[in-house]
């Protein structure tokens, strides 16, 4: 009965303060499914709750799926509409007794707590794990879901999950972190974690302001600590922490959090920064100020998106709207509010704006308040405007609200200590609501919409290739689909720093599927690639960001047009032989926006030591260019965009450019050719002037008489071939 009321209630009930308690006073009878023979066995340990209290945890994306924990624990897929034996563990994955004391949704896995290890439940498979990497024990874990399927960012979110001890002295408390649904965890730590004084309340993702709060519990108060810039710098507001909290954070990522225990019931609209007391309404008035002042004791809660139930021991039902608070008693007669953005999620990358219009319709006589709202506005900032747009046929007045959303960096309204960095993804809720809502049968609720401040997964870049190699008939493209191959000598690659020279040719497979035909370059001309922006099939812009390119096959015959002092650099520039080698393991280093450091910006730690060193980064701020060496051949380019001010998105691709045009090299030196033609010309002109001289003189004389008796010589013996032929 109790989790029949609970799930009816949490998806009924819509007021923000407790308002009006109603007795229990029905019973109703459920038929459900097949029933059980006295005979059947459980299999495996039958888990218990060992809490006086029940709970029920239902999934927040799939609305059948939920867990009951009380003297025993079932799961159910359809919403206990059919019968269920208790829930129980495989007894070989048992050490102690089989006691849950914190369970958690994590996607399509169930996460339990079990004898203070954690043990993960895969329901579509019927299968049980013990999650890895946990070496101390853990009482509780705490995460958060995302019920935006197909989304990386939001399986990011339902992937992330903590495991601690509750109640253990922060400064020394093992906290584990899992990012990938609880297989495994490793150590967290918290920067500030050993400053901290207190016990641990527990760990939260708090997704809404991108931050992990800790709550601090100390004297009998509780405040939250947060990870992450600018909330660093302080704790939330101190609140009465006089007994153990339970703590839920409702689905939808709005930043609302319920704290309780069976005294107390606590909220905070703003993911912990401030946690208030919820009061006790009737219509207008305030009852109690607080649910301890109205003599009953909690016996659960039930949350969702909008909505709030408390039961409690003394057979009351309280129910309350996670919004706005409520405050005239007035009776709402018509009214409309509606958004096409509702319950969707979108994707705000760097230097991009979003817009969206909500359409509402007050009721008669009443001044239209409407409230639009970002979880996390230290990252993101927002314009709106608000004009009549049209009138209804019963004549009332429609309303358009437009809002307009940028990263808060953008709009340049704030300090920067307040905005948080602006190089690490975030995400935020939108709420649109109207101030003083009322009861009525036509509740309104709010229009929510989740904003990822991080890549747009749409876009990608595209290296132009107008004048192609088969376009010029410089390559034949049915040569080059099949199966091409090419060498690479072994003097013009190398293997990376720290390698041995090459000792052979490198024989290459051209990937003409990939790639198509190659770029046309000419040897002589500096040349830099031109990078097209598209966002799926629209193109966007051209790329001035900062850039990178790598020979896939190691080529090594070009260099860079541009030293680090002609490309003005203030410290020494990264390039790749020195982020290959700080890379953790041989051939896994990549060069993108999450290690790259400008070299414009003075350093005292890494100082312009080496002014005439390449500097090899490409666009940007500099005219810096590719000089190829005299090589002819197909060149295959990594490119990597590094700017970290321009994309959230690994923006990469891989291209391939013919260059031709080089002449064969020489063998000799230049400057042993300019000598030795020098040489022979004037070897030419004494011969020409001295030979004239030597043939009138007594040797000259012996000379051409030998010469003409080698010519009779000759003569003759040609004109004996000529007879034997005959």
């Amino acid at each position: 009965m109790l989790m029949s009321i609970l799930m009816v209630v949490a998806a009924t009930m819509r007021l923000w303060s407790l308002v009006g308690a109603q007795p229990l006073c029905r019973a109703r009878k459920v038929r459900t499914g097949k029933v059980f023979n006295g005979g059947h066995q459980v299999q495996g340990d039958v888990l218990y709750f060992p809490s006086t209290m029940t709970c029920l945890i239902k999934h927040p994306c799939e609305k059948t799926t939920a867990l009951y924990l009380g003297r025993q624990v079932f799961f159910t897929r359809d919403n206990f509409e059919s019968s269920l034996l208790p829930l129980t563990i495989p007894t070989p994955m048992m050490v102690g007794q089989p006691e849950v004391t914190s369970a958690h949704f994590a996607g399509s896995r169930l996460l339990l707590v079990v004898s203070q290890k954690v043990y993960m439940y895969d329901y579509n498979a019927d299968l049980w794990n013990t999650s890895e990497g946990i070496q101390h024990p853990v009482s509780h874990i705490s995460g958060d879901n995302c019920c935006f399927a197909g989304n990386t960012f939001c399986l990011e979110i339902s992937n992330s999950v903590f495991a601690y001890l509750h109640g253990e002295q922060i400064s020394q408390a093992n906290i584990y972190v899992s990012n990938n649904g609880g297989f495994s965890f490793q150590k967290f730590t918290y920067e500030r974690q050993a400053t901290l004084v207190g016990s641990l309340g527990g760990i939260f993702f708090l997704h809404s302001l991108s931050q992990v709060g800790l709550l601090v519990v100390n004297n009998r108060k509780g405040m939250f600590a947060y990870s992450d810039h600018p909330l660093t710098r302080s704790l939330g507001l101190a609140f009465d922490y006089n007994e153990t909290l339970q703590a839920l954070i409702p689905p939808g990522q709005r930043g609302l959090l319920i704290l309780w225990s069976q005294n107390s019931l606590l909220s905070s609209l703003s993911a912990g920064q401030i946690v208030d007391t919820i009061q006790v309404q009737k219509g207008g008035q305030t009852l109690h100020p607080s649910i301890f002042g109205a003599n009953v004791t909690v016996h659960n809660i039930a949350v969702y998106e909008n909505g709030l139930a408390v039961l409690t021991r003394e057979d009351h039902l309280y129910y309350g709207r996670l919004g706005i608070p409520s405050g005239s008693s007035s009776i709402i007669k018509i009214e409309l509010m509606y958004g096409a953005f509702k319950g969707k999620m979108y994707t705000l990358d760097m230097n991009s704006q979003l817009e969206v219009t909500a359409i509402m319709i007050p009721r008669p006589g009443a001044s239209l308040i409407p409230q639009v709202m970002v979880s996390n506005p230290y990252s993101l900032g927002l314009k709106t405007s608000i004009y009549e747009f049209d009138n209804t046929y019963a004549g009332n007045v429609l309303y358009r609200l437009d809002i307009r959303l940028k990263q808060q960096h953008h709009w340049g309204w704030f300090d920067p200590n307040f905005t948080s960095s602006i190089k690490r993804p975030t995400l935020s809720t939108l709420t649109v609501d109207v101030a003083n809502k009322e009861i009525s049968c036509m509740d309104l609720q709010p229009l929510t919409a989740l904003i990822s401040i991080g890549c747009d997964q749409e876009k990608k870049i595209i290296v132009q290739n107008k004048i192609s190699a088969c376009s010029s008939g410089v390559l034949d493209p049915r040569v080059l689909q099949d199966n091409y191959t090419y060498v690479i000598e072994k003097g013009s690659y190398n293997r990376g720093p720290g390698e041995e020279a090459a000792t052979e040719d490198l024989l290459v497979s051209y990937p003409f599927k990939d790639l198509g035909c190659p770029g046309l370059v000419y040897y002589e001309t500096p040349w830099k690639p031109v990078i097209e922006l598209w966002q799926g099939e629209e193109f966007k812009a051209l790329v001035e960001a900062e850039f990178v390119l790598r020979e896939v096959h190691g080529l090594s015959t070009f260099s860079y047009a541009l030293t680090a002092e002609a490309a003005g650099c203030s410290s020494q520039p990264q390039n790749w032989s020195s982020v290959l080698l700080s890379a953790h393991e041989a051939g896994q280093a990549t060069w993108s926006r999450e290690n790259y450091v400008s070299c414009h910006s003075p350093s005292s730690n890494n100082p312009l030591r080496w002014p005439d060193v390449q500097y090899q980064i490409l666009g940007g701020r500099t005219d810096n260019r590719i000089i190829f060496k005299q090589w002819n051949g197909i060149y295959i380019f990594h490119l990597s965009v590094l700017d970290p001010y321009y994309s959230y998105c690994h923006l990469e691709t891989t291209f391939s450019i013919y260059v031709y045009g080089a002449y064969p090299l020489s063998l000799f030196a230049p400057g042993v050719t300019i000598v030795l033609l020098v040489a022979s010309m004037l070897l030419a002109v004494w011969l020409a002037h001295m030979i004239p001289r030597l043939l009138c003189t007594a040797g000259g004389h012996k000379i051409r008489e030998a010469y003409r008796g080698l010519c009779r010589r000759c003569s003759s013996l040609c004109h004996c071939c000529r007879g034997l032929r005959c």
